[in-house]
């Protein structure tokens, strides 16, 4: 390995971990969302991971593109803009449906009571709120559920929805420094500056939202979680904001 690649190298796997570290948008949309869908630790993990992926993975293939095709850099970051732009929008506009849907949830949430009959015979109510509920509170739930005859659980297209957003979101930094080895007709230089920078980003992300999510769970605020989904419609929505505006 040259000393010019193996400097690449190294900027590879700094700019990647700053430039992820840095952008709220990375982290922020995926605790929000796993705390206000009540998501297990598996599928937190599994949707950050992918989402990771196909955000890298489309910066790598307009990348490939271009120097397959000559295209000069500045053209290719021009691209690369107008991608993140797009992902910005796409976030802000699905960060304000989400929060308006929280908000008529929230509104629509009242106190009620189910009977319950123990095989005893004993019966007494149980009260309860339309909330984030403790994996307790979840189990709960899901028996209430099996007994009406709906599915416990459901499928959800909000992990989806991210996926398609992220693979939008361009990776800005990565196309410059693909395009040095590039320039050197190095093939096996760009594929390491792909995987060393691609690794670095998928696993900064999985980190930092593994941390936050386990340093949050233990905070209960009654009155925000009612509001949980429509604060995370907010936080994914201010997210979108911050990518559009460049901050």
């Amino acid at each position: 390995m040259s000393n010019e690649l193996s400097i690449l190298c190294v900027a590879a796997v700094t700019i990647a971990f700053v430039h992820t570290l840095l952008g709220p948008d990375h982290y922020a949309p995926f605790v929000a969302m796993s705390r206000a869908g009540a998501w297990s630790w598996r599928k937190t993990m599994t949707v950050t991971v992918l989402c990771g992926v196909g955000h890298v993975v489309g910066s790598i293939v307009v990348g490939l593109l271009g120097i397959s095709f000559g295209v000069v850099v500045t053209r290719l970051e021009w691209f690369e803009g107008v991608r993140g732009n797009v992902a910005g929008w796409l976030l802000v506009g699905f960060g304000l449906m989400y929060m308006v849907w929280g908000i008529v949830q929230a509104v629509r949430g009242k106190t009620h009571s189910h009977a319950h009959v123990h095989a005893d015979g004993t019966l007494h109510a149980h009260p309860h709120d339309h909330h984030v509920a403790t994996d307790q509170e979840q189990e709960h739930c899901h028996v209430h559920a099996s007994h009406l005859g709906e599915p416990a659980n459901h499928p959800s297209l909000t992990p989806w929805v991210l996926f398609t957003i992220f693979v939008f979101g361009p990776c800005e930094p990565l196309i410059p420094l693909l395009m040095y080895p590039a320039a050197k007709s190095s093939w096996w230089g760009v594929s390491l500056v792909a995987i060393l920078f691609s690794v670095v980003t998928i696993a900064t992300m999985t980190a930092i939202v593994a941390a936050l999510v386990y340093g949050t769970k233990s905070i209960r605020i009654p009155w925000l979680e009612r509001f949980g989904h429509a604060t995370a419609g907010f936080i994914v929505t201010a997210c979108g904001i911050a990518v559009t505006v460049g901050l």
